[in-house]
């Protein structure tokens, strides 16, 4: 006998749950593909669940939970008014209610309930469902979806306050009138970017961006002349005032100013009559992190051809998200990631697998990552509509892509910056993934894709006695300095810096195609990670004091992936980061055979283990000159000694800023005493230690680097950046057959020849801003990946890269 469809949704009331508020509501996108609402299928949210699930994916979900009622949300494309009106942003984002309207296409939504495993439809709404059926359907509907709750969260813009200085703002009588049009900045030649000062009438540009793009700062000036402080920027001016970008340079802030139409009279303005033709400072902002128009890295003014199909999907930029982006298409295009998330893992057995919520599984989410990258389901050219034309006229341009909000919630669950909306290193980024897939497949060892990457260094570090030592670490990345005085283009670059002299003396600007850059050899940067190093106060187990010694690296194993970070961010004067103008001349085939670490060797006369004894440190060795140099400043000579202990004997600097934050111990004229140094490894500040760690840093060398810097958490960054190698005993070294000397048997190894496949570059003056892009060679040819821009690339920027990647050739 047939049961009636109400008989059955009756029968299965308890699998339905009213959300509460706290709930959340899966409802944008589906938990295992990229589905949505808008897909062939629809959408099927679990009414007891909340999770929501693509037509292929749903009867995965009942078969798993039993769960049979699901409500069905299918969107359907609407012909839209041409004259449809804009809206006002509230928001500082795009495509989201309150934010900036950027032309989408409007949806029609309907509604059903639909019962598994049948897929038996039930209208909605309608009076003759349960009423606990249509109040949890209701609930949905009205809810904010997780995913959406998310992004609005990191976007919302922080509100704009009334300005202290708005309501007395003294204006000056000085007879200005501002014309409606034709306006130029007092000072210079710019005509946009242009801010009125509304206290005397002036018209000058605005700042200059870090990109030499904006205005020269005219504006900033007068307010530092003058003290007034409202400007209104023009061009931003319309009937809706509170539209108007108006800027208080003492609250250094966007603000509202509620008098504003009456301080604009003043000037002769009517603003009831003017066009926007500018952006306001928050949707420049926006506009830099959705539209990025550098050239050469992203191939801009080339026609570059679209690429379609499996293997070829874009990602979508959640908001300074092409660090994720970047890093993940290259990761995928490995061998080892694509057989393990997708090859030979299928979403469903990734469900099967998978805790009850697979919105919070890192093995979920990668699988429905790679499948989403790899399949080509999600890749083919977006139909652009005629506004209000039939689809029959629409033209294909590029790809949607696809959104890794998902992905970027899990892996950034542990590490609080990546949680933001802020622009990260691609570096620290692929290193905390790396470390995250290690320790979800922990154990796994033949599934284990991380591996791939892994290799072992081995640091032979020469003693004065002749003695030697061997430290053993593994690592997923060679981090490698940048020689410029290696350059290749010496005579060029004098040329153009005498140009550029000569230029600067005329009054004449150097324009950016002038420029000459130091070009310096692959090569050159992968023999100085090997060049010998002097260590000043190595502590010798064989001489019973502190000597100099020489270390020189080397590679224990080849992986089957080799990543190079080009240290292209150094620490500039005044300890502000600057980013190395520099080419790197990098082939498409190297070979590292001469890298290879020879081990302990015939003859070889190992230091002997232990640490210093009781007789040797009683008394902690302190750098003479550094010591001397302090106390010829007239501090106390056993307070120099204390610093220079305290701080590793790095260098004055960090002695002193040691000594002035430390005056005031209670101990600080006790004798120096055994145990001296370790001591004050307890002693750092704990915020300060919890600071780096939120950088990405361990802990460990967090301490160690805050104690050679004296407690100062910039120089700290820059001491571990510094010292990529650094590790807790890395001072003291000991022989290679102690039993904490990491185990190679696992890694990866090989021959030493590899074959670029992979670039990541970067465009801006810092890791924390500008805009990441990727490379990638695939089927012969070279791919860029610029978020979910995917074609042909004509002149991959082989001497631009931050990071590069290499596959190895098997002999």
């Amino acid at each position: 006998m047939i049961m009636d469809p109400m008989d059955v949704l009756r029968s299965n009331l308890s699998r339905v749950r009213i959300p509460e508020p706290t709930n959340r509501i899966y409802k944008q996108e589906c938990c295992l593909t990229f589905d949505t609402p808008r897909s062939e299928g629809g959408l099927f949210i679990d009414m007891y669940t909340f999770l929501a699930f693509g037509k292929d994916c749903v009867g995965w979900n009942y078969e798993k939970t039993g769960d049979p009622v699901y409500l069905h949300i299918k969107q359907t494309k609407k012909i839209v008014p041409e004259d449809r009106p804009s809206k006002k942003p509230t928001l500082l984002a795009i495509g989201i209610d309150g934010g900036f309207d950027n032309n989408e296409d409007e949806y029609e939504e309907t509604h059903s309930i639909v019962l598994l495993p049948d897929y038996i439809a039930l209208p909605f709404p309608s009076v003759e469902l349960p009423e606990k059926v249509r109040l949890a359907a209701d609930a949905i509907l009205l809810a904010e979806g997780a995913e959406r709750k998310q992004q609005v969260a990191a976007w919302t813009a922080d509100e704009k306050k009334v300005s202290a200085f708005a309501t007395n703002l003294r204006q000056i009588d000085n007879g200005v009138i501002i014309p409606p049009t034709g306006w130029k900045c007092a000072k210079c030649e710019k005509t946009d970017n242009l801010w009125l000062n509304l206290t005397d009438g002036s018209i000058l540009c605005g700042r200059k961006n870090w990109d030499g793009t904006g205005g020269n700062n005219h504006a900033v000036e007068h307010y530092k002349e003058t003290g007034y402080p409202l400007a209104v920027k023009l061009g931003t001016i319309t009937a809706d005032l509170e539209g108007a970008d108006v800027f208080s340079y003492p609250e250094d802030d966007s603000v509202l100013d509620p008098l504003l139409a009456q301080h604009l009279a003043f000037f002769g303005i009517d603003f009831s009559s003017l066009q926007k033709t500018e952006m306001t400072t928050a949707e420049r902002e926006l506009d830099q992190n959705t539209n990025f128009d550098w050239n050469r890295i992203q191939e801009s003014g080339q026609d570059v051809e679209p690429i379609y199909g499996p293997g070829y999907t874009g990602l979508v930029n959640l908001g300074n998200s092409c660090y994720i982006a970047a890093t993940m298409q290259v990761v995928f295009s490995t061998q080892s990631f694509a057989a393990r998330y997708y090859v030979n893992q299928s979403l469903k057995n990734a469900f099967e697998v998978a805790p009850a919520d697979p919105t919070v599984d890192l093995n979920m989410q990668l699988t429905k990552l790679a499948h989403g990258l790899l399949s080509g389901k999600y890749s083919f050219p977006a139909l652009e509509n005629d506004r209000n034309a039939n689809a029959a006229t629409s033209t294909p341009t590029k790809q949607e892509g696809i959104p890794p909000r998902m992905f970027k919630a899990v892996i950034a669950a542990s590490h609080p910056e990546f949680s933001s909306m802020r622009q990260q290193d691609a570096l620290e980024f692929f290193l905390h993934f790396i470390d995250q897939v290690e320790r979800v497949n922990a154990g796994k060892s033949e599934l284990e894709p991380a591996r791939s990457f892994k290799f072992g260094v081995e640091d032979r570090i020469l003693c004065s006695s002749g003695k030697v030592a061997y430290n053993r670490r593994h690592d997923y990345i060679l981090s490698l300095n940048i020689p410029l005085h290696e350059a290749i283009n010496k005579e060029e670059l004098e040329a153009s810096n005498k140009l550029k002299a000569e230029k600067l003396a005329e009054g004449k600007e150097v324009s950016g195609d002038d420029i000459v850059r130091p070009r310096v050899p692959l090569e050159s940067c992968l023999a100085s990670f090997s060049a010998p190093e002097e260590i000043n106060d190595f502590y010798s187990t064989a001489l019973k004091g502190k000597t100099t010694a020489v270390k020189t690296a080397g590679l224990t194993s080849f992986p089957d992936y080799l990543v190079l970070h080009m240290r292209k961010f150094v620490m500039g004067a005044g300890w502000v980061p600057k980013k190395l103008d520099v080419y790197i001349d990098v082939p498409d085939i190297i070979d590292i055979s001469h890298m290879r670490s020879k081990g302990h060797q015939p003859g070889e006369e190992l230091l002997p283990d232990g640490v210093p004894g009781e007789e040797d440190s009683s008394q902690p060795m302190a750098n003479e000159e550094i010591v001397s140099q302090l106390a010829s400043m007239g501090f106390n000579y056993l307070h120099c000694q204390k610093a220079a202990i305290n701080t590793s004997n790095v260098g004055v600097e960090e002695a002193m800023n040691w000594l002035l934050s430390h005056m005031d111990d209670a101990d600080i004229d006790n004798p120096i005493s055994k145990g001296q140094n370790s001591a004050t490894v307890s002693s750092v500040d704990q915020s300060k230690v919890d600071t780096l760690l939120s950088f990405g840093f361990q802990e460990e060398i967090a301490r160690k680097a805050l104690k050679a810097s004296g407690g100062d958490i910039e120089k700290a960054t820059d001491w571990i950046f510094s010292n990529p190698d650094a590790s807790v005993s890395s001072m003291d070294a000991t022989s290679s057959d102690t039993p904490s000397a990491p185990n190679d048997a696992g890694l990866p190894d090989g021959g030493g020849r590899y074959r670029l496949m992979g670039i990541i570059s970067h465009i801006g003056t810092s890791t924390q801003c500008g805009h990441y892009v990727a490379h990638i060679l695939k089927d012969g040819r070279w791919v860029i990946f610029n978020d979910n821009k995917v074609g042909a690339s004509i002149n991959p920027p082989k001497e631009m890269g931050y990071l590069y990647f290499f596959e190895r050739l098997n002999s």
